[in-house]
């Protein structure tokens, strides 16, 4: 098995010989976290009054970075020019990132030219564990604006030799599949929900694939998706985790395809408790915080993502010195609250609805029906899914639920017509009083 390249490109870039061994790494670290809080309180007019009680000074180990204070993405929606460190001239990119806290502002996320190229670099490293020169990759995400996911990537990709195509999020899967087949494409990239339903879609008419691995990418991935995509193309499929505000890229599995190795040069990661915000041991679960190390435009300090996850303990089978960030399993803001007072999620119906070989994608919402409330589940398989042997699936895993009438359950076919793209952040809908 072959290492995670990440480890090399890491120890270049600490100036470390030969790997990146831990203490070297969090050494580096510090320096950079140390840099990192004098440069925003110098340049940040969110910066310098949320760490006004604070100073570089004050860290004398990373355990010490407890003392700073959260960074939200509300405070990013309220007032994102606050947070810009350089001059508007040197801003090359603006994301804009619809959110969902109260003000229902959007998020402004703001690179530089080199913020942008340090993105570039780690996909360059990045990609190499699953391509090579050879090969030729389908890039379905976003692609055709300068600086874009897959600008970037395709960018990072020719580094080495190795062919990028964008194509964009899917909206026509047999247009899709046949793209894959014209390219000869031996390679892809794209939405853990799209990608799904592209590997459940009939291939066109003597049409062969040669796709061998596929990465997915901007959102959380069930293990179902995993073996079904595994199962319809026999191609190995890795895992990335990384947003907009960890400039893109965060995290890549290597061949063993179990945790992502983080790029530990640009990002300082780590798991806190999601009402306590203190942070846990190694092993345990909470939410992903991180502060960037490198960045100049918008850099942040211990943001808050709302995902969960935990630090792997065990060594990786790649042999690296590097940890590694357990797969994401949701998202803490998805979880509906019941009547009760239990939850369901969206993680918890992939793994059941998304295991049925016949289910292309799915829509679940919680609706209020005269007076009860009913789980909605709404399929498109096309008529390959016994859709009354999928609800006594649902019924014999929640029945904690549905046998003490807390809920409802209604799963039925659905036109074609209502799943177009797929979302990025796929959820359970709430629809309980409107």
């Amino acid at each position: 098995m072959k290492r995670t390249p990440l480890e090399s490109w890491i120890a270049a870039k600490i100036g470390a010989p030969g790997r990146p061994e831990p203490e070297l790494l969090r050494a580096y670290q510090l320096e950079k976290l140390r840099e990192t809080v004098a440069y925003v309180k110098s340049r940040s007019r969110f910066y310098k009054q949320r760490l006004a009680d604070v100073s570089a000074d004050d860290i004398k180990s990373l355990a010490d970075i407890a003392r700073l204070p959260f960074t939200y993405p509300q405070d990013i929606a309220g007032s994102p020019n606050d947070f810009i460190c350089v001059s508007p001239r040197e801003i090359e990119r603006i994301v804009t990132l619809s959110t969902s806290g109260t003000t229902g502002n959007p998020k402004r996320v703001f690179f530089t030219p080199d913020d942008q190229e340090l993105t570039t670099d780690f996909f360059h490293h990045g990609m190499t564990t699953l391509t090579d020169e050879t090969d030729r990759v389908m890039i379905f995400m976003p692609g055709t604006t300068p600086g874009s996911v897959g600008d970037l990537l395709t960018k990072g990709l020719a580094r080495y030799g190795c062919t990028g195509i964008v194509y964009g999020p899917v909206r026509d899967y047999n247009h899709a599949l046949q793209a894959l087949i014209d390219e000869k494409i031996t390679a892809l990239v794209g939405i853990p929900s799209q990608i799904l339903a592209l590997a459940r879609t009939e291939l066109p008419g003597g049409g062969k694939l040669s796709v061998k691995n596929v990465l997915l990418s901007a959102d959380y991935v069930p293990k179902a998706a995993v073996r079904a995509i595994e199962r319809a193309w026999g191609a190995a499929v890795y895992g990335h985790y990384g947003m907009t505000e960890t400039g893109l890229g965060g995290g890549v599995e290597c061949q063993a395809r179990d945790g992502y190795h983080l790029r530990e040069a640009d990002l300082y990661v780590e798991i806190v408790d999601p009402v306590t915000g203190i942070p846990v041991p190694d092993g345990d679960e909470g939410e992903v915080v991180f502060t960037t190390l490198t960045r100049r435009g918008m850099p942040l300090v211990r943001y808050r993502t709302g995902d969960r996850a935990r630090f792997m303990t065990e060594p990786c089978p790649c042999g690296t010195v590097l940890r590694r960030l357990g797969r994401v399993m949701g998202r803490l803001g998805e979880v509906i609250r019941l009547p009760d007072g239990r939850t369901l999620s969206i993680t918890e119906l992939d793994e059941i609805i998304l295991a049925d070989d016949g289910v292309i994608a799915y829509d679940a919402s919680l609706e209020t029906r005269d007076g009860e409330v009913t789980l909605a589940v709404v399929l498109r398989s096309e008529g390959r899914t016994d859709t009354a042997r999928l609800a006594q699936r649902l019924q014999s895993q929640f029945g904690h639920l549905f046998a003490s009438g807390v809920l409802k359950l209604d799963v039925r076919e659905g036109d074609p017509a209502f799943f177009t793209t797929g979302t990025l952040k796929r959820k359970i809908t709430d629809r309980r009083g409107y």
